[in-house]
């Protein structure tokens, strides 16, 4: 899991050469992936929550399209982009069609409510039985990550999820 892009907040470095050279830093360690079976996932996060835990403020790589367009550059079968539909609801919306138009680069899901990063009841905005028909429809075969932070019981919000997420 690569959690790393370039920092655009205070940083000398412009976003273009900050891309430059995560692509290039990338394909290096693409190259001693394929060699070993490994994939490298590459996360798109938030940079619009200040919270701890919620959101990165300043982190360069926090648009899917644009984290794609790095994945593309790289071009290696050993190079994904983890899909946490929480970031990316944040940043970017339109999630369904941000999954089928993405998908040959989706190499892990992550959910969590919104707002919140809480459980993906009904008490937030993102219809996760639809998120997760889109998956079945691209055939999406990975794992699904529930990353969040219980606001009450862990086990009785995991319980929650399977169910909502169980197609």
């Amino acid at each position: 899991l690569l959690d790393t892009t370039h920092h655009k907040n205070g940083s000398n470095v412009s976003i273009e050469e900050g891309v430059k050279n995560c692509i290039e830093g990338f394909k290096k360690m693409a190259r001693v992936a394929e060699k070993n079976n490994v994939t490298l996932i590459l996360e798109p996060l938030n940079s619009k929550i200040a919270e701890n835990m919620k959101g990165h403020p300043g982190y360069q790589g926090d648009h899917i399209d644009d984290c794609v367009e790095i994945a593309k550059a790289v071009s290696s079968p050993s190079f994904k982009i983890l899909f946490d539909v929480y970031h990316v609801q944040i940043m970017d919306g339109d999630l369904i069609r941000r999954i089928e138009q993405h998908q040959e680069f989706i190499g892990h899901i992550q959910i969590a409510g919104n707002p919140g990063r809480g459980e993906i009841g009904n008490n937030q905005e993102i219809n996760y039985r639809g998120i997760m028909k889109a998956l079945l429809r691209v055939n999406y075969s990975g794992y699904v990550g529930h990353e969040w932070i219980p606001t009450g019981d862990p086990i009785k919000g995991l319980e929650e999820a399977i169910a909502i997420c169980d197609i």
